[in-house]
């Protein structure tokens, strides 16, 4: 176990909420980031990318996607008192491949962490890669030293899955991107249940909007959605592909509270994309994959722990009420056809 050796400070001056930084972006960079790195890592690994993030008693966890040189990922955890520097790091992982898992033979990969009081505990929403192909996973926590797997709950083609923190309209309601089975470009999906295990058919909720747009190859949904007075503040991950490959970048909606299927109003534009060098350079160049989020309701601060260049993790911060008005000035969706 090792603290990280260079601790970052958060970045600018405090704005008031509401109120939006005067460079004009939402979410604004930590100081020192990336915040981990593979240099940084008590072992040797190729990758540290892609985290879920929660707090525990004061203190953020964050289950980090840790990718080793054979290319095979786990998931381990780190600890920080302020969720921004002196993270120690577990010797061990909490997830990885292990025998009679054959659908994670080939990694454990993405976790999205959702605290559901309703049980008592913390479910992980994770990919399970094998030989069939990714899959969504769910494993249950009640501090972040063991787990308990449910398994494979969306079966291959689908990935990039997270939980809402409670029920809606009697279910539990899980966002995913299936592809094998849906077709076309990749989109969010949502599927219901009543006990975390048996899942309804999915039925569709955003998409890759055509033409020239920053998210028109394929998007997939960040950290586990924050319920608010407006509707469920969604962070997304939207791909276009261009002739330099593909650019990884972060975008916002509101979803309906009591029905999560309708799309209340959506970012025209991306809030966070890749220009910093370590977001620009590493396993795969020009990516920012959003998949841990905490509020810190004394400040109304947002923190954004992501995934840089498949590679390293680093965090944004934004204010929750700045968020929201932001999104309260797009225009209005047009109709699902």
């Amino acid at each position: 176990m090792r603290a990280s050796d260079r601790p970052p400070t958060l970045s600018g001056p405090v704005t008031p909420p509401g109120v939006r930084p005067a460079d004009g972006d939402l979410f604004q960079r930590t100081r020192g980031n990336p915040l981990l790195t593979p240099r940084r890592w008590p072992y040797r690994v190729n990758a540290v990318l892609n985290p879920g993030a929660a707090l525990v008693d004061g203190v953020t966890v964050l289950l980090c996607r840790v990718e080793d040189r054979r290319g095979i990922s786990e998931l381990t955890v780190a600890r920080s008192p302020d969720g921004v520097s002196n993270w120690v790091i577990d010797p061990a992982p909490l997830l990885s491949p292990s025998a009679g898992h054959p659908q994670e033979a080939w990694g454990v990969e993405d976790p999205r962490i959702t605290r559901v009081d309703e049980l008592g505990r913390w479910v992980i929403a994770y990919t399970a890669y094998g030989p069939q192909g990714p899959a969504v996973a769910l494993a249950t926590t009640r501090d972040f030293t063991s787990v308990q797997r449910l398994g494979v709950v969306r079966a291959p083609e689908d990935k990039n899955a997270a939980l809402l923190p409670r029920r809606v309209g009697g279910d539990f309601i899980l966002f995913h991107r299936p592809v094998s089975v849906i077709g076309g470009r990749p989109g969010v999906w949502l599927s219901r249940s009543t006990d975390l295990r048996g899942w309804a058919a999915p039925e569709p909720v955003f998409g890759p909007r055509p033409g020239g747009w920053w998210d028109s190859a394929r998007v997939g949904i960040g950290p586990p959605p924050i319920e608010t007075p407006e509707g469920w503040l969604v962070i997304y991950h939207g791909v276009r592909d261009t002739t330099a490959g593909a650019l990884c970048r972060v975008g916002l909606l509101l979803l309906d509270l009591h029905n999560p299927t309708v799309v209340r109003t959506r970012s025209a534009e991306w809030m966070l994309g890749p220009t910093e060098p370590y977001e620009l350079t590493g396993n795969v160049p020009g990516v920012v994959f959003p998949s841990g989020l905490t509020h810190h309701p004394d400040t109304d601060e947002l923190r954004l722990y992501y995934g840089t260049a498949n590679t390293c993790v680093a965090m944004a911060t934004a204010r929750l009420a700045a968020v929201l008005t932001h999104l309260l000035t797009q225009p209005t969706p047009e109709p699902r056809t």
